[in-house]
């Protein structure tokens, strides 16, 4: 049998526009590492501010800990009451969506691009995120492209979800796999 190889050389992503201009991406990558990806500051609400700023659609009690890289801020949507731990990545080259009473727990990766490793040219694939009203990320996890966490799903810790979670269910593995119903005590 023969092989193709893989040629990086041939690699071209000019489709892909970010949504913004060089001098407001500059100025984005000076903020993320200055503010958000620093380990010693913990100034949730300049964040929200900057976010704001920056085109995001952030809601109200928003809390973001310290080292949290953040791609494109004008390609994000955060609802109310979302906590987002240290050293989250949201590497958003598309849209993503987090809904109200979300937890993105530290170390967690929310990832909207891959590659295409059946092309020889590695051509880069995008596709959105949305994680709905009361998910749970775990630490050390990822959300792959184009995956829709329903309603309260959680995502355990080192987790890859790969695929669709469904409202109220616990994930857990690489891939993740279904393992039990959540149920909330009030």
């Amino acid at each position: 049998m023969t092989y193709t190889k893989t040629d990086l050389s041939s690699f071209e992503n000019a489709w892909y526009k970010p949504g913004r201009g060089k001098l407001t991406m500059a100025i984005w990558f000076v903020v993320n590492a200055v503010i958000f990806r620093n380990p010693i500051v913990p100034l949730s609400g300049l964040k929200v501010k900057l976010l704001r700023l920056f085109g995001a659609r952030v809601g109200e009690h928003v809390v973001i800990k310290p080292s949290v890289n953040i791609k494109y801020p004008w390609r994000l949507t955060i609802g109310d009451y979302v906590w987002v731990g240290e050293n989250v990545w949201i590497d958003n080259l598309a849209d993503v969506n987090i809904g109200k009473h979300a937890c993105i727990s530290q170390g967690a990766m929310l990832l909207t691009g891959n590659h295409n490793y059946k092309k020889s040219s590695f051509d880069l694939s995008i596709g959105e995120i949305k994680l709905d009203e009361g998910v749970w990320i775990g630490a050390q996890s990822v959300v792959c492209p184009n995956v829709h966490a329903a309603s309260h799903s959680i995502l355990s810790v080192g987790s890859v979800a790969t695929k669709n979670l469904d409202a109220y269910q616990i994930y857990t593995g690489n891939p993740a796999q279904k393992i039990r119903e959540r149920k909330l005590e009030s």
